[in-house]
């Protein structure tokens, strides 16, 4: 697979926090059956692969709510590379992502019959229902630790300077859609290297994640993730 595993999972987790249940946020409705499509771009602007999103379950448990995403990820030319499905929950406003759901199960087949031991942590992410321009978000961050044979590959994702920075229209083969974007600063340390990036989001009410940009420390552009068709 010519896509690193880090930045999979790091997809996926830009893709999960960027929903909520509909109790929870105004911005992500939730229901079972709708879906999603989101295609990744290199900094050239050529498809890079694709990720498809289908919501299989909501449920209640005591106060929170509890989704359900099933995922399937197709590389550059459409081929099916895996599946998957990860689940959070969501109570008072704050997601709860289940950061191991986030590993593919056959990725992390592979990976037990070589010995490998895993474990994805991370802190809550929230998103609160009104946002407003300027408006500063609270820190996250996710942790991979990974293990074989007593070499020990630890990987960190700190997401920090969050901030709501203005409304905008955005169009996207998905349609035209009012957004909030959102911006924020991420130091990835993998190895004993660090790797300064940006990212910017931009949030549509009742859908979520319309586009994400990510760019380099100097301003140049890594990759782009957009909704490229969505059913409800």
């Amino acid at each position: 697979m010519k896509t690193p595993l880090l930045t999979i999972i790091l997809s996926f987790i830009m893709v999960s926090i960027t929903y909520g249940q509909n109790n929870c946020s105004k911005f992500y409705p939730l229901k079972e059956g709708s879906s999603f499509e989101y295609t990744n771009y290199d900094k050239r602007g050529k498809v890079d692969g694709s990720v498809h999103y289908t919501i299989s379950e909501v449920r209640s448990e005591g106060n929170a709510s509890v989704a359900t995403f099933d995922m399937k990820y197709k590389d550059k030319k459409g081929k099916d590379l895996f599946e998957s499905s990860y689940s959070f929950s969501c109570e008072n406003g704050l997601v709860t992502i289940d950061y191991e759901s986030l590993f593919p199960s056959q990725m992390m087949q592979q990976y037990t019959d070589m010995g490998m031991e895993m474990d994805i942590s991370g802190t809550d992410i929230q998103l609160p229902n009104d946002l407003g321009i300027g408006q500063q978000l609270s820190d996250a961050n996710v942790s991979i630790a990974m293990s074989m044979g007593g070499i020990n590959m630890n990987t960190s994702v700190n997401q920090t300077n969050r901030k709501v920075e203005k409304k905008e229209s955005i169009t996207t083969p998905a349609g035209t859609f009012d957004c909030y974007l959102l911006t924020e600063d991420q130091t990835t340390k993998a190895m004993g290297a660090n790797m300064e990036t940006s990212t910017k989001l931009w949030l549509a009410e009742g859908i979520g994640m319309i586009k994400q940009e990510s760019y380099k420390k100097n301003g140049t552009l890594i990759s782009r993730m957009e909704l490229t068709h969505y059913s409800k």
